[in-house]
């Protein structure tokens, strides 16, 4: 593997290490989702929080704020039918 690739796969696990609480609130969030759908519904929340996380730090330049990670919380929560119903 690229040695560039595998240091930023390193920091990966080191920013997702670093978040944990965020992302516990965010299996707690939709944690009444049937098991059945659990490793595809991970997958693809997996994405979205990947997406918001990087995303807030192209255009903002910095990381996501504790209020904005509760703003996406919150539309995660608003879009959770539509998660749920994807699988």
């Amino acid at each position: 593997m690229d040695k560039n690739l595998l240091k930023k796969l390193e920091q990966k696990i080191q920013e997702t290490i670093s978040n944990k609480d965020d992302l516990k609130e965010l299996i707690k969030s939709l944690s009444s989702i049937d098991d059945s759908k659990s490793f595809a519904l991970g997958i693809t929340v997996g994405r979205i929080y990947n997406s918001f996380y990087y995303q807030s730090k192209r255009i903002l330049n910095r990381e996501p704020t504790k209020d904005e990670f509760k703003e996406f919380l919150e539309f995660i929560q608003k879009k959770k039918s539509d998660l749920e119903n994807l699988w």
